[in-house]
């Protein structure tokens, strides 16, 4: 009986047992229920309406016609940058991918007829991710994927009348970007290159809350595509289509058309740009032909070089040439891997680099009139003598003269014109001991002052983009350099006997010293120092104009495709250089006594000095372990006041007057028409002031021609002579922009 009892007890505790796992079973799965309709209830009623707009996007992908993006013209209208019609093939991933080869074959049989292989067909049609190599297409998967710009007119033609053998590939015109080279100028680094945005570009602006970017734009890089791209680039038109759950196009949402970009007028002469390039590259013909007795025992190697023609009223650049160039077509298309080796090799000198303005160069003895402008303005007469030795020793040190030739006591004025080095040391280690010398409290170091003041040691603020800035080595410099590589010399000092292991170890000791020999090498642009070729022209400007230092252009206008002007971009004067009246006059009479009397004057035998007065300067910059480089820096025009300022320079092309003299004259003989006799024929003056008016540009986009009013070789002169203040009309096709009222000059103390 017991056992019976107990197991009656054993089945009322499993049913008991069997309930309870019952009861929470049921709780738990009207939790699950009460949670999934809670969901449910989030999610369609109250966040219904942000997710049916969420899917809605979803369900419509944008496809992208991109704008016609603005030309880039020179001052008369001629295109430096142009759009050309393209018969580009493209091929529609969506319908590759519903072919069951996933669309091999077409693209095989495609390759066969544009002529490419098909390994590179193939890669131009995958999508860009993390580990997929370039080239591959960065833009939207519904977007036609353009395969080639360049295709023939029978290739397009064989793609259109075989459409069955071609599914989803398209042959279309499109307008690509052009390089005309009117008047046979490049301008490659003036005017820049496009690329493709990229994702970082994207990100950026959906993070700023901004539509401006598609993924099939491409935008400026560099030079004048990449400062004005807003205004070049335009609106590209957008088409939303409507795709199903396949992702196959279901119908057309909604259409944008594309709004095409505005054109840029700039102060670029094309016929000046050309001859600038053209005598760049004699220059350097001419260095590499000749031999380097004084150093190397070779001929000068010519590896690079710059050359500015800048407008002195206004400070906009006419010309602007570096050397190494290139062809600026190879970026259309996407450039290829072989030709951005080419233009990044440090053998072939780094084509891609702009010298003019990336360039930094020892000034040499150019740099000597803001040396002069210094002690002028320090009261170091401009009527006493200073002597011009052949050399001068300081702290065991000895300084030579150019060739080690003296002159004697001779003026300012003629150290300028001949170049003295010994003069310009001189006053340098003077005003180094005035400071006190190395150890001086409060220095005032008035040649680094007067660099800065000129503008030496900051970028111009030139409308393009990578400027440098050059290198003023004051002495809050020489400490922050030696802070940075004192480690350095000090291992270097100890482990060599060479020249450069001595000067490691000197400077491993105490070379965050403003020393006299700094003092001294500074007073002739010699040392630490480095500038740009665009700095060193801006500085002639403001010596030419009476001490305005302006704001260097190159745009000067955006006009609209219909020819109606959208902004114009004024002349902006950034600064006056601190230096009297007076002062400027000596240094005006001093360059050009260069030209008729000093180192320049056999570049100029023959000039019609009394008609077109010329300054000049030459320099020889020496680099340590490298031949000199070539100098010449000038200003002039018609003798009612000058008009440019022309600065050349060549690396490791020997000295000023023998290798860029010659050049620059020839520019000067196309701007204001002097033949090698020295007759001046107007008629051929190509551009004997900058044009009055900009281009007209039509709806059409042709350019009506414009006349310009040039000044008359008899008009009042400044600062060169007088004259009965007529003009001359001259026939062009261009324009300009009236230069501003010449800044009143400041008046200050005289010597």
């Amino acid at each position: 009986m017991p056992s019976l009892l107990n197991a009656g007890r054993s089945r009322g505790d499993g049913a008991h047992t069997v309930r309870a796992r019952m009861v929470v079973l049921l709780i738990l799965v009207l939790s699950l229920m009460i949670t999934l309709f809670g969901r449910l209830w989030y999610l369609q009623i109250r966040e219904g309406d942000h997710y049916a707009a969420a899917a809605s996007q979803n369900a419509v992908r944008d496809v992208v016609t991109p704008a016609v993006r603005g030309r880039i013209l020179d001052d008369k209208g001629r295109p430096l940058v142009n759009n050309r019609t393209a018969l580009v093939v493209s091929v529609s991933r969506t319908e590759l991918m519903r072919m069951p080869d996933l669309g091999t074959a077409v693209l095989t049989r495609l390759a066969k007829v544009l002529e490419l292989p098909v390994d590179e067909v193939k890669a131009r049609t995958r999508l860009c991710e993390r580990n997929v190599p370039k080239p591959c297409w960065n833009g939207s998967p519904y977007q036609p994927i353009p395969v080639t710009d360049n295709a023939t007119t029978e290739q397009a033609l064989t793609i259109m009348e075989h459409r069955e053998e071609f599914p989803g590939v398209t042959a279309e015109p499109t307008a690509v970007r052009q390089y005309p080279a009117p008047e046979g100028a490049n301008g490659a680094h003036v005017v820049g290159y496009l690329s493709p945005v990229s994702d970082e570009e994207l990100s950026k602006q959906k993070a700023e809350g901004k539509k401006d970017l598609q993924r099939a734009d491409e935008v400026g890089r560099s030079g004048l595509e990449r400062t004005y791209d807003a205004d070049l680039r335009g609106k590209s038109g957008v088409t939303g289509l409507s795709v199903d759950h396949l992702g196959r196009v279901t119908g057309t949402v909604s259409e944008t058309p594309p709004v095409p970009g505005n054109h840029l007028v700039t102060s670029i002469d094309a016929k000046i740009q050309a001859i600038t390039e053209q005598q760049l590259d004699e220059a350097m013909k001419r260095a590499r032909a000749t031999y380097d007795a004084g150093n190397t025992h070779k001929n000068f190697i010519a590896d690079a070089g710059a050359a500015v023609v800048m407008d002195i009223k206004t400070g906009r650049v006419i010309a602007m040439a570096s050397a190494p160039n290139y062809d600026p077509s190879v970026w259309v298309g996407g450039i290829s891997p072989q030709d951005y080796k080419a233009l990044t090799d440090e053998k072939a000198g780094v084509p891609l680099v702009s010298r003019a303005i990336q360039g930094q160069f020892a000034p040499g003895s150019i740099f000597k009139v803001v040396s002069t402008s210094a002690a002028a303005e320090s009261g170091y007469s401009t009527k006493a003598n200073y002597d011009c030795s052949p050399s001068i020793s300081v702290g065991g040190t000895t300084f030579n003269n150019l060739e080690s030739r003296g002159y004697g006591p001779i003026s300012l004025q003629r150290a300028l014109e001949v170049s003295c080095n010994t003069v310009f040391y001189g006053i340098g280690y003077d005003m180094w001991l005035k400071d006190g010398g190395i150890f001086g409290k409060t220095p005032k170091d008035p040649m680094v002052t007067m660099a800065k003041n000129y503008g030496l040691g900051a970028p111009t603020g030139i409308d393009l983009p990578g400027e440098s800035g050059g290198r003023i080595a004051d002495r809050a410099w020489k400490k922050r350099n030696w802070e940075q590589n004192k480690d350095t010399w000090c291992k270097q000092g100890n482990t060599g006997n060479e020249y450069v292991d001595k000067i490691a170890k000197e400077n491993c000791v105490d070379g965050w010293q403003f020393r006299a020999g700094d003092a001294i090498n500074f007073a002739i642009g010699q040392g630490d120092t480095t500038v740009t070729p665009l700095q060193m022209a801006r500085v002639y400007a403001a010596i030419a104009n009476g001490g305005t230092l302006w704001k260097p252009t190159i745009g000067k206008a955006v006009v609209s495709p219909d020819g109606k002007l959208v902004r114009e971009i004024q002349p902006q004067a950034a600064a006056k250089v601190p230096v009297s009246e007076a002062t400027m006059k000596y240094l005006q009479n001093a360059l050009i006594g260069v030209e008729m009397n000093g180192t320049a004057a056999g570049v100029f035998a023959n000039w019609p000095n009394a008609q077109m007065p010329i300054a000049a300067k030459t320099g020889t910059g020496s680099v340590y372990g490298k031949q000199s480089t070539s100098w010449f820096a000038t200003y002039g025009g018609p003798k009612d006041g000058p008009q440019y300022a022309v600065v050349m320079m060549v690396s490791q092309g020997g000295t000023g007057s023998g290798t860029s003299g010659p050049s620059v004259r020839k520019i000067y003989e196309a701007l204001l028409g002097v033949d090698e006799k020295g007759a001046i024929d107007p008629g051929k003056a190509l551009l004997p002031s900058p044009p009055a008016d900009l281009p007209h540009i039509q709806a059409d986009g042709t350019v009506a021609p414009v006349s310009f009013r040039a000044p008359s070789l008899l008009s009042p002169p400044h600062p060169f002579g007088d004259g009965d203040g007529r003009t001359v009309d001259v026939a062009a096709f261009g324009p300009g922009a009236l230069p501003p009222e010449r800044v009143t000059y400041r008046t200050g103390r005289g010597t």
